[in-house]
């Protein structure tokens, strides 16, 4: 369903935790001092001056379009999964049970020679049901395609009430875009069309391998690419995704039946989720569910069964043939720029995760994540919500009534660390080895879309994960006011046991402060401590914080991140303000732990390798973000990826930080260097 932007703000891939009690003489633990680029001035290009080593050591392999720390922590992750997915296999689990479960899907997944041999055998008879379907039928095949193989011309589905997230709403939102971005379909550039001209040899491709003739094909990519281009005209822009506000907006269904005509609302519900109609919905894109109504009563019966049809064979075609995958890989080239794609097993092992993640991420802490990892990242985060409080108390933009609301919200945190207190039963989840690949996966993703629709008239259940403990990432959850620490995020560069204070706080510090910070950017400063929304702040400050972003949002978009292309700062801004946010929160939260130690970290006693403990701190941020990329990637990543590139978020937001320029002794004339009078702070 694509029914908000945004439910949870990640890092994209960043983690967090706790220094340790190592301090004068230590040695460095998560930077290697060999990486450091003597020739490059911390103030011309703080970046490259600790990643360059570490990137011509990394060089892009084929399979890759963007390869960094966080890759690396992945394949770490990718490696103890396989061997725990495997081991499963070679104990010949029993029918039923989970752990064959696990086993069904990552062997078919594996079975390439069978895929190949059924080739698209098993979509031949739902693309026979699409095809021979009667004019007369056509809103019940409507409805089957909504149920079970997509969103035809909008989404619909449950999620938290925004305005009151103990309960469920249901929403309805705009159609997902086959190329993602409105952009690709409505400008002419070289990069748009070429993306374009690869999404239209796409379609025809698949078609083919699903059966079509090459003019049966053509016609389907045609009307195809119409009634997306159409969507597209009416979907939000990137910027306009980021205003949360006005993407809720109640209608009751009397509204609803009135606005929108094109469907038997009395019947969608209960056809396709299995429950009575909603009295109210939240329609998140008033101009694309119209759209949605234009296209629906104009389109001929030819057009609807061709848009479908892809529909169809789109989801469908990363679990079937050799044929299939390469086809899609080929896109992938164009938008990504990656060679190779990546090992089947690391395919198959990223849809067994897919499917039964959280029966994965059980076996994975229990083997890799002890007790006492998840006891010292509870202490930490404590340090940064202290320090978070008094940043918001010395904050001079912001009135003493909105900090004592902001403090309310920050106290209300719930703060979620390695794994969930109780797991997803997935007794009632069937599968079949005797049936495709295809089959099972479906057989999955109905059930997970059953389990979601279960939700509904209940209330939420905030024990909830959105992410497996193997993942390497974190989040903020708005309508959960919950920070969110998955297992795997726990490791060097980020966390160290070995590393000293200063390292794990410029790592894992920083990612716990930046997931904080975003409860407070301009997405999650419009919900309260109870993950409402609603407006607790007064008009001079939410005036007094716009015009900080805006300077913010500048400081970006003056950035050329390839010829002709500037960086987004509009589209971006949340991150970038919990990228600042997280930097100078964990900062102080360093330096008052290490105060709290009796160590001076300004004394020749408190020097790490040669380097100030205040040094290092802003060594190791740059260091997480250590990254290779390709140039289709970062025109991919700029249009799609609402995170800065690894780059500027070094770069770009230490230029606002004052402790930083002196660390380094960077002055007026270099190349870094922001006049105090130019500098955002915004938390």
């Amino acid at each position: 369903m694509k029914a908000l932007p945004v439910i949870a703000m990640t890092l994209s891939a960043a983690a967090a935790v706790t220094g340790c009690s190592h301090n004068s003489g230590e040695h460095l633990a998560s930077i290697n001092k060999a990486y450091i680029d003597t020739t490059i001035a911390p103030g011309t290009d703080f970046y490259h001056h600790i990643n360059k080593g570490w990137m011509e050591a990394h060089p892009l392999t084929d399979e890759y379009a963007r390869y960094g720390m966080f890759n690396i922590l992945s394949d770490s992750s990718e490696a103890r999964v396989r061997s725990l997915v495997e081991g499963l296999g070679a104990t010949n689990p029993e029918d039923g049970t989970v752990a064959h479960k696990v086993w069904t899907i990552y062997s078919l997944a594996m079975d390439s020679a069978r895929r190949n041999a059924e080739g698209a055998t098993p979509i031949l008879a739902d693309l026979s049901r699409i095809e021979n379907t009667q004019a007369s039928d056509l809103d019940s095949l409507f409805l089957w395609m909504h149920t079970n193989y997509g969103s035809p011309f909008f989404g619909a589905g449950p999620m938290e009430d925004m305005v009151n997230s103990t309960q469920y709403a249901m929403y309805l939102g705009g159609p997902s875009l086959g190329m993602g971005d409105r952009d690709y379909y409505l400008l002419d550039d070289e990069r748009n069309t070429t993306v374009r001209n690869a999404y239209r040899a796409l379609i025809t491709k698949q078609m083919v391998n699903a059966g079509y003739s090459e003019a049966d094909a053509a016609r389907i990519t045609d009307n195809v690419l119409k009634i997306e281009t159409a969507q597209a005209r009416d979907a939000k822009s990137r910027e306009e995704s980021r205003d949360i506000v006005a993407m809720y907006n109640p209608r009751t269904i009397a509204q609803v039946k009135s606005d929108y005509p094109a469907v038997d609302w009395d019947n969608f519900f209960p056809a396709t989720m299995g429950i009575a109609t909603p009295d109210t919905v939240i329609v998140t894109e008033p101009k694309a569910l119209a759209r949605a109504t234009q296209l629906m009563k104009s389109l001929s019966e030819r057009e609807i069964k061709d848009y479908y049809l892809w529909l169809y064979v789109d989801q469908a075609s990363s679990k079937l043939s050799d044929k299939f995958t390469d086809a899609n890989f080929e896109f992938s080239k164009v938008m990504s720029g990656v060679q190779e794609q990546r090992p089947l097993w690391k395919r198959a092992l990223g849809a067994t995760e897919g499917a039964l993640g959280e029966a994965i991420g059980q076996l994975y802490v229990e083997k890799y994540f002890p007790q006492s990892s998840k006891d010292y990242m509870v202490g930490l985060v404590e340090n940064l919500r202290v320090a978070l409080g008094e940043h918001i108390d010395n904050l001079e933009w912001m009135s003493d009534s909105t900090k004592a609301r902001a403090h309310e919200k920050l106290d209300a945190f719930t703060v979620k660390i390695g794994y969930p207190d109780k797991w997803k039963d997935y007794s009632s989840m069937e599968l079949d080895p005797s049936l495709s690949y295809y089959e099972n996966m479906h057989r999955a993703s109905m059930w997970h879309q059953a389990e979601t629709y279960a939700k509904w008239g209940k209330p939420v259940d905030r024990t909830e994960w959105g992410m497996t403990p193997q993942t390497v990432n974190a989040y903020y959850n708005p309508l959960a006011n919950e920070i969110v620490f998955p297992a795997a995020i726990l490791q060097a560069p980020f966390f160290n046991p070995e590393a000293s204070d200063a390292e794990n706080y410029g790592g894992i510090g920083v990612v716990i402060g930046h997931e904080m910070t975003h409860g407070f950017d301009d997405q999650g400063r419009n919900f309260d401590a109870n993950g409402n929304m609603t407006n607790w702040w007064t008009q001079e400050d939410a005036e007094k914080f716009q015009a900080l972003t805006n300077g913010l949002v500048e400081q970006f978009n003056e950035v050329e991140v390839l010829p002709g292309l500037h960086a987004n700062g509009a589209f971006t801004l949340g991150e970038n303000i919990a990228d600042q946010g997280g930097l100078r929160v964990s900062m102080t939260a360093f330096k008052k732990a290490q105060k709290d130690k009796g160590v001076d970290i300004d004394s020749p006693e408190a020097l790490i390798d040669g380097f100030t403990p205040t040094q290092v701190f802003y060594m190791n941020y740059a260091n997480i973000w250590a990254m290779n990329i390709r140039p289709e990637e970062i025109s991919s990543l700029t249009t799609r990826d609402p995170h800065s590139l690894s780059v500027n978020r070094v770069n770009v937001t230490l230029r606002n930080i004052a402790p930083f320029f002196e660390a380094f002794g960077i002055k007026d004339g270099d190349p870094l260097y922001r006049p105090e009078s130019e500098r955002v702070i915004i938390w």
